[in-house]
């Protein structure tokens, strides 16, 4: 006979997914969609702490996403590598771990214990995989009574941890989508689509124009010369070593966009006129220097004209700011190439 003052737990599971379901169809929010599902695994499932860790795409490592039970902010530095801990153990192998008593296995970390102050005696740690691949994982700390979770709670568990393993894939679609909208296809570095919203966000934050910046348009001298000698593929090579080159002779805070064809266009953010000059002079300084193609035995080297206007001196809008700077660098292409002019 059912206890009527127990929960039903095949009704509660039902709800969850239901209302997962609706979330995943209804928003592309996927913080929202995995503090909702962490929510109801914490609602359903009595323990001490329950923490979803999402794998980094860039370095691999699992970072705590989301935690309840201990304060967010001591995990927030906390990085562990395939193989690293229970949670790292399960990122790697893929393969869902329920430990009873976590002295007895050699993977146990005590490291986060010793970070949060946290005691941790049992833990399940279940993958969020789809396609074969493991996205991240999903750990509960000291659940009250694991002989009963096994039996009641796993089979939910494993459809939510499925739902967030769909949100974490569609996430990474919906971000490659947008990075392809402002990327430029050969080069990797932003497009004109991100600097005219870009230049948009600039301006209309500084509706003083109190703010300083430099708009400087790049323009590679007789690059048809290169292309009518080595291709367009190489063309295109050279356009990305090209880039590379103007990168690393900037700062972090500076912006590279690849605009179209031969040209680039760079942000200077909080310079005045002569620092953008003497910025410039340093990336040409250091194109003139570089060799290009280098595989080939006839590596190229080139020049640049650069054009240099100043937000809000030379102009306010954006568009009256990217004309200035790209009408002066034409004025040195037409004379004496391989320089720089300004305002």
């Amino acid at each position: 006979m059912t206890n009527r003052n127990q929960p039903d737990i095949s009704m509660q599971a039902f709800e969850a997914c239901v209302e997962m379901g609706k979330l995943l169809t209804s928003t592309l929010d996927l913080k929202e969609i995995l503090q909702v599902i962490v929510l109801k695994v914490s609602q359903l499932i009595a323990a001490d702490n329950w923490s979803l860790l999402l794998k980094d795409e860039e370095t691999g490592k699992l970072a705590f996403d989301i935690v309840v039970g201990v304060d967010k902010k001591l995990t927030e530095n906390i990085r562990l590598s395939p193989g690293e801990g229970i949670a790292g153990h399960v990122l790697e192998t893929g393969e869902m771990k329920i430990l009873h008593d976590v002295e007895q296995d050699r993977n146990f970390y005590r490291k986060v214990d010793e970070i949060t102050g946290f005691q941790t005696r049992s833990v399940i740690c279940i993958p969020l995989k789809t396609q074969g691949r493991v996205l991240g994982v999903m750990e509960i700390i000291n659940v009250k009574d694991i002989a009963a979770f096994q039996v009641q709670y796993l089979p939910i568990l494993k459809v939510l941890v499925d739902f967030a393993a769909i949100a974490i894939q569609n996430s990474h679609y919906c971000d490659r989508v947008f990075q392809m909208s402002i990327r430029d296809e050969y080069t990797g570095l932003y497009n004109a689509r991100f600097l005219y919203q870009h230049l948009e966000d600039l301006v209309q934050n500084d509706p003083d124009h109190q703010k300083h910046f430099a708009i400087i348009f790049v323009d590679i001298d007789n690059f048809k010369d290169i292309v009518d000698s080595y291709g367009h593929l190489k063309g295109s090579q050279v356009l990305r070593e090209v880039g590379r080159t103007m990168n690393e002779n900037m700062e972090n805070r500076d912006l590279l966009i690849k605009y179209g064809g031969d040209e680039y266009v760079i942000i200077f953010p909080d310079v005045n006129r002569n620092q953008a000059i003497t910025n410039v002079e340093r990336i040409l300084d250091s194109i003139r220097k570089t060799s290009y193609l280098p595989e080939e035995s006839n590596p190229v080297h080139l020049t640049a004209s650069f054009g240099i206007a100043m937000y809000p001196d030379d102009a306010i809008a954006p568009k009256e700011l990217l004309i200035k700077a790209d009408q002066i660098m034409y004025s040195v292409k037409r004379s004496t190439k391989n320089g720089y002019g300004v305002t």
